[in-house]
């Protein structure tokens, strides 16, 4: 078998979120480090508790969870618990965590981690707002260019917007931070609503994880069908969008997705667009090319690929 590609997920859990780390804890490809939390679809306190559930559900108990931080850069804390309800993880009742919190904070274990590890060999996934990967880029510069690439979650460009009609969550949480990611020098690959409104859990595709009939997978199924019910009144779908294990799954597979070389730009200073993601598509300007941005993928392969891997874990 090839390397394992070394990875750092950084995350709001979130129901899509728990998805994205139990893909990745199904995939032997991967080297998962830790887990870092940050605040976003819920409070810190949430998000940290969540991510080592999580980890118990997988059977990753020794897997190391990082709290980070508890509000944005410069701005107040907007969180979603209108799509993910109290916890963040509604739909199963999870037990309390037996997965330790580590003591470290998040930003000083991302930092030590991308310092100790060979040049360019750590991958991070950020699926929440971008403000502990922000932050270690600025209490150490020197570790932009040790990243291998930074895979994430978050824009919208022809999709617009989810929290406002310009800006997608992720972004809008904490735009300062993104806007510092995006001018960092650091390979971006960047899953926007673009493509994750296209994985689109249909009632079928849920059904089939819980014909697993495992723990875990009657779990993840009873996360999305709690999950779903808030994009399936607001687009009039079957089924809502599986957003962040399209980070993980363009590790495993990326050929099942595609996309383009592109400027992308944050905007921080307007009230109406604050947080939107000018994506430079169709290269109509001379600004450098900044991510690879994804804007399609092959579905029916990415939901095969989740429940392959999710039948995995016990």
């Amino acid at each position: 078998m090839a390397s394992r590609q070394k990875l750092i997920i950084d995350t709001d859990p979130g129901q899509d979120d728990a998805v994205a780390m139990l893909l990745a804890f199904a995939s032997p490809e991967l080297d998962i480090l830790g887990i870092t939390t940050v605040a976003g679809n819920v409070p810190l306190a949430l998000t940290q508790e969540n991510a080592r559930k999580i980890c118990d559900l997988a059977g990753c108990v020794d897997m190391p969870v990082f709290a980070g931080a508890d509000e944005p850069l410069a701005r107040r804390l907007v969180t979603a618990e209108h799509v993910h309800g109290s916890t963040g993880l509604d739909g199963p009742v999870l037990p309390p965590p037996t997965t330790p919190l580590q003591e470290a904070h998040a930003v000083d274990f991302l930092i030590d981690t991308i310092r100790s590890e060979d040049n360019g060999s750590v991958t991070i996934a950020p699926i929440g707002p971008l403000t502990n990967i922000a932050m270690a880029l600025r209490k150490a510069p020197d570790i932009a260019e040790r990243i291998g690439q930074i895979v994430m979650m978050g824009g919208g460009y022809f999709e617009g917007g989810n929290i406002t009609p310009a800006a997608e969550f992720n972004i809008y949480v904490d735009p300062q931070a993104a806007a510092e990611v995006f001018a960092a020098g650091v390979p971006i690959t960047m899953m926007p609503l673009d493509v994750t409104h296209k994985a689109m859990t249909t009632a079928a595709r849920t059904a089939a994880i819980r014909a697993i009939g495992s723990k875990t997978a009657i779990a993840v199924a009873d996360m999305l069908e709690f999950y779903e019910r808030f994009d399936e009144e607001k687009y009039g779908s079957d089924g809502g969008p599986l957003h962040d294990p399209c980070t993980i799954a363009w590790m495993l597979e990326p050929e099942i997705f595609s996309g383009r070389h592109c400027n992308v730009e944050i905007e921080t200073g307007s009230d109406l667009t604050m947080g939107m993601t000018v994506v430079d598509w169709w290269q109509v300007t001379d600004r450098p090319h900044n991510a690879f941005v994804v804007g399609d993928l092959d579905a029916d392969a990415f939901f095969r690929l989740i429940t392959d891997r999710l039948a995995r874990l016990p």
